[in-house]
């Protein structure tokens, strides 16, 4: 009879596998985050809904590509697009939206970067990622920095101690390809 109730419940329960192992990787990414719980989500939420009304928006459709990035509030603007004007534009849409605390806008004239582009990009985030692990800082976290790059500049986010944060740009710095390292870290000093 258990069998047949568990074969039974396997179509219902198959849905939930994803939501569960989503939860999980959720669950284990907050739990080395210095960001509180509600924070960690909330960024989540601003990245999504910052996304959704910059596709929105009837001045940028088209006109570019904008990527967003939220870390404790503070929202990261990267990508390219045709005029200043439009530069403005795509931070007035994310500075309106709610929870948003600050935004870095770092969205540039020109057209969209290419697919070798975006690739390279893409490996130097993970070379960045890798140099992170390099850091030698007492109870430093590669894992609570975030890291973004766009046209080879590297973003650096996160909460760090002031020691963790310099240890940190000193070591992407030296990734070959990395043509500059702009730090957005918010300094928060390890408690004792």
């Amino acid at each position: 009879m258990a069998a047949l109730l568990l074969v039974g419940l396997v179509p219902v329960l198959g849905g939930c596998v994803p939501l569960l192992v989503g939860g999980v990787a959720v669950g284990a990414a907050a739990a080395h985050d210095r960001r509180n719980y509600t924070a960690f989500m909330d960024d989540q939420q601003i990245d999504f809904v910052a996304t959704a009304a910059l596709d929105d928006e009837p001045g940028l459709k088209g006109r570019g590509r904008v990527s967003v990035t939220s870390y404790n509030y503070l929202v990261l603007l990267t990508g390219q697009v045709r005029s200043e004007a439009e530069v403005a534009l795509a931070g007035g849409v994310v500075s309106r939206l709610p929870k948003v605390r600050k935004v870095v806008n770092e969205v540039t004239i020109g057209p969209d970067i290419n697919f070798a582009r975006k690739s390279e990009d893409a490996l130097l985030t993970s070379r960045a990622k890798l140099a992170l692990f390099k850091v030698a800082v007492p109870d430093f976290d590669p894992t609570r920095v975030t890291v973004v790059t766009e046209n080879g500049v590297v973003y650096l986010l996160g909460l760090v101690s002031v020691a963790e944060g310099d240890a940190a740009v000193e070591q992407v710095r030296y990734v070959p390809g990395v043509v500059q390292v702009v730090k957005l870290f918010e300094y928060q000093e390890p408690k004792t």
